[in-house]
């Protein structure tokens, strides 16, 4: 099928990649279905006239769709052990949804920063001078404040590999955004294989000491979006530990045992089967809503988390480098919020599997650290896997 005139588009075949822009591909190109493509399309446009694009990556069975607004992951399709494809990440079908005002959350898809997850009060102190964030979550700044990474436009740049498709999308953040010490350079990788892995890599450099927690905050319903609950799927989290919190989702320092608790998934557990149970810490979050300390061997990527929906037989296999895992059960969705195929999202209608440093780590000395300073890289690798 032709691609549409109006899209920047790339297509490869084979070892070599062809430039398409503003013209239809060639119908010997266009015909390989098998191969990696990628193109953007417009997807409209911010009050203050800032365009935005969406770009289609396509390998194998998989198809992603990336929004430049928040860097957000609209969409991911796969097909399931009948071969029915079907969106399994919650979104909005159109700009206006992502613009609707909702501070804090949803955060559908969206990448995090600079600090994914909680801090409490807003502050922190590094190098002995304070720093007050916006509070945006009660008395807490939640993914980085009230105008954080998620509501940027971010710059994209495609990205071949050997068999691989991908985007890397870049965003400076100037000092004192936020609040945030120091100019910190942001770049994302998101690369799409014929695996159906979808590879996050995260690179951050700064030019003064800040702190930098960056995550993706997709929700996952492998029955397919707009479904129905993802709380019948079976989830694993390999971790021995996880941080309690307080009433307000701050970490109290302590690392507690999983054992003998509704917060232990170390072999697959469905999600609803403990949800409802009257333990203190899932009555603080009205559901999961926790950091994990995951078990690892090292440094480099080790298996976190695999959540398997039996209806579609999806499964979903989550990879990082980083030592935490914060699940969320969706516990604020509503049924105000219409997704991407129209129907309307209720609590526990998708679940999040955010790969991060703990929450509220710049205030906890015995947390692994988050603090960036100059001549460092911030590296960090997400792998998504889908198989069925």
């Amino acid at each position: 099928m032709p691609l549409n005139p109006s899209r920047r588009s790339v297509v490869l075949a084979g070892a070599a990649a062809t430039a398409l822009v503003g013209a239809a591909a060639a119908p010997a190109a266009a015909a390989v279905q098998r191969e990696p493509r990628l193109f953007a399309e417009p997807w409209g446009t911010l009050p203050d006239g800032t365009a935005v694009e969406r770009w289609t990556l396509v390998d194998g069975e998989v198809t992603a769709r990336i929004l430049t607004y928040g860097g957000i992951l609209q969409s991911l399709e796969f097909p399931d052990h009948r071969g029915r494809v079907r969106n399994v990440v919650l979104g909005f079908a159109d700009l206006e949804g992502y613009l609707a005002g909702n501070n804090p959350g949803p955060y559908f898809g969206a990448l995090i920063g600079r600090y994914g997850n909680r801090i409490a009060g807003g502050r922190f102190t590094l190098d002995g001078v304070e720093h007050q964030l916006p509070l945006n979550n009660g008395p807490n700044s939640l993914h980085g404040g009230t105008d954080s990474f998620d509501k940027r436009v971010w710059s994209a740049t495609p990205v071949f590999g050997d068999g691989t498709v991908g985007l890397r999308l870049s965003l400076d953040s100037p000092d004192g955004d936020q609040g945030y010490p120091g100019n910190l350079h942001v770049e994302v990788t998101y690369t799409l294989d014929r695996f159906a892995q979808l590879t996050l890599d995260y690179l951050a450099t700064t030019d003064a000491a800040t702190v930098v927690n960056l995550t993706n905050h997709s929700y996952w319903n492998l029955a397919g979006e707009g479904s129905g609950t993802a709380l019948d799927h079976e989830l694993t989290i390999h971790a021995d530990g996880f941080t309690p919190v307080d009433e307000t989702l701050i970490p109290t320092g302590e690392i507690a045992p999983v054992a003998g608790t509704p917060m232990d998934f170390r072999s697959p557990r469905r999600i609803a089967a403990r949800i409802r149970q009257p333990y203190q810490q899932i009555l603080f979050g009205q559901g999961y809503d926790h950091n994990w300390v995951l078990d690892r061997a090292g440094d480099g990527l080790e298996e976190a988390a695999v959540l398997h929906d039996p209806r579609s037989g999806r499964t979903l296999r989550v990879s990082t480098t980083e030592p935490g895992l914060q699940f969320y059960s969706g516990n604020f969705l509503d049924a105000t919020l219409v997704g991407t195929g129209g129907g309307v999202y209720r609590q526990g209608d998708g679940v999040a599997l955010e790969t991060q440093h703990f929450p509220d780590s710049p205030n906890q000395p015995d947390f692994p650290s988050t603090v960036l300073r100059p001549g460092e890289e911030y590296r960090s690798t997400t792998v998504f896997g889908l198989s069925r």
